[in-house]
């Protein structure tokens, strides 16, 4: 499957770039960059170019390492930040030595203070994170075990700078560096060659500048920039279709028509058109407030949601495309309902419920409004969603003291764990067609039972009939991310969220 996926991953890239060769000669904007140019004196100049369609960049550079030869695309930051791509390499070098990364410097020039992370084209030479503390010295250097990593981020934290490296499937390896630099850095992508004559190309996807939270936010208090995401779950690319400054856009899912994607903001629910990109409110009548919890049947036709009686979270139908009288299935009375996933028959529903004090899985069913209790444990379960042939629930669990993926019968039976790592992995969500499973992985120093905002997480893929899970997406995110199922309906794209503290 990692072979396949990468091969599928650089035809889609080269089929992106050389399908639009034309737009990518007339385009001068840079995207999310404001300026690109060449440090040092290379004997071919290089250039930059952003796909706007594909959301992608080709960077040419000539150049030599020991010179400090590049060609670089930036943007001027402050304070803390993170930056994130995907490096392609394109067509073979005639030296190994070529390399790509990300760069954040003083001034974009061969003696400033700078930190780089540094990825090559060659298995020889591992990726690593070069550094000058004091300018016009030397260039020191961290190395990491990772070779041809495809996967590149670079992080500060006030003087702490982190870069990260991976190979596409895989989970970042990092190190770290306290370096003194100015508040003010040129921060950006670079290319360089091994040979001042000959011109090195790479394409850069899935890049994200990313302005992290404050330490001093406050939890569903102060929010953060929100970008609504579609991705290739085969190839892993990536694209943001719409993007609200200091908003918190959440839980994205898609209709079964495939025509649109539902997300919730400020406690209503939304719908974006695929094809234009119209943004209407739906319909909830009385209901409002609501939190993440909209699911569709699997039909399409009907959708589930969840508001709030009194300080209860109650759950709610309603026909797909809205109505002015939700039908309530759970009271409130017992305790809040936080709605997951819907039977295949449409004659159940899947919860969250919190009774006793104590959250464990429920199915209710929608005709007589009777609760089934299908966990007993005295820590959390959450996340429950049947498989599209409704001989499962999938969900997830604290019990072993991480949170992991686990699945169980319609009536509770037969619990299995199904991941097995040192990752707190939340909301398993099956595709149409039955054979995939992604999942949010969170960093294993979080409280297990807790899936907060703004964390540097994974989204990972896994087959439904077993074998070792690969990470398809890094993403700056957490909370709201990908709460709901959030197949398309062709099982081939995924929808989330991903943040950042933009204007």
């Amino acid at each position: 499957m990692k072979n396949k996926a990468l091969n599928l991953k650089l035809l889609m890239i080269l089929t992106l770039l050389f399908s639009v060769n034309a737009v990518f000669g007339q385009q001068v904007a840079l995207g999310d960059f404001d300026e690109q140019g060449d440090i040092g004196n290379a004997a071919i100049k290089g250039s930059a170019v952003y796909n706007k369609a594909a959301q992608t960049y080709l960077l040419s550079g000539a150049g030599k390492s020991l010179n400090s030869q590049l060609h670089y695309l930036c943007k001027k930051i402050k304070g803390d930040f993170i930056l994130n791509a995907t490096v392609t390499f394109i067509g073979k070098s005639d030296k190994s030595e070529r390399e790509a990364g990300i760069i954040a410097t003083e001034q974009p020039d061969t003696s400033s203070r700078f930190v780089s992370g540094n990825v090559y084209d060659s298995i020889p030479i591992p990726a690593s994170m070069q550094f000058r503390k004091n300018k016009g010295e030397k260039i020191d250097h961290l190395s990491i075990s990772s070779y041809r990593s495809m996967e590149l981020s670079l992080e500060r934290r006030g003087n702490i700078f982190s870069f990260s490296v991976a190979y596409y499937g895989e989970n970042y390896k990092t190190v770290s560096k306290n370096i003194e630099l100015d508040s003010n850095l040129f921060v950006g992508i670079y290319i360089r060659s091994a040979t001042e004559n000959k011109l090195e190309k790479a394409v850069f996807s899935n890049v994200r500048i990313i302005i992290p939270a404050p330490n001093n936010f406050r939890p569903y208090i102060d929010y953060i920039g929100s970008h609504l995401e579609m991705m290739n779950v085969a190839t892993g690319l990536r694209k943001i279709v719409y993007s609200l400054p200091g908003v918190s856009i959440q839980a994205p899912n898609w209709t079964r028509d495939n025509k649109q994607l539902m997300y919730n903001v400020n406690g209503k629910i939304y719908t974006y058109e695929l094809v234009n990109g119209k943004i209407v409110k739906l319909n909830t009548g009385t209901i409002n407030n609501l939190d993440g919890d909209h699911v569709f049947s699997f039909d399409g036709k009907m959708l589930g949601i969840s508001g709030p009686v009194g300080n209860r979270e109650t759950i709610y139908i309603m026909p797909a495309n809205g109505s002015d009288n939700p039908s309530k299935i759970t009271t409130g009375e017992t305790g809040p309902s936080y709605l997951h996933g819907w039977s295949p028959d449409k004659t159940t529903l899947v919860f969250t419920g919190k009774r006793n004090n104590i959250f464990d899985i429920y199915s209710i069913n929608i005709a007589t409004h009777k609760e089934t209790r299908l966990t007993e444990n005295a820590v959390l379960d959450d996340g429950p969603e049947f498989t599209p042939d409704g001989k499962y629930i999938y969900f997830n669990s604290v019990r072993t003291g991480t949170m992991q993926i686990w699945r169980m019968k319609p009536d509770g039976s037969n619990q299995e764990q199904i991941t097995f790592d040192e990752y707190n992995n939340w909301f398993p969500h099956i595709s149409p067609n039955g054979k995939w499973i992604v999942y949010l992985s969170f960093p294993k120093e979080i409280d297990p039972s807790d899936h907060p905002f703004y964390k540097n997480i994974y989204i990972k893929l896994m087959s439904a009939s077993g074998g070792a899970p690969k990470t398809i997406a890094y993403v700056y995110g957490g909370q709201g991310t990908m709460n709901e199922p959030s197949w398309s309906p062709d099982s081939r794209n995924i929808a989330f969220i991903s943040n950042s503290n933009f204007n």
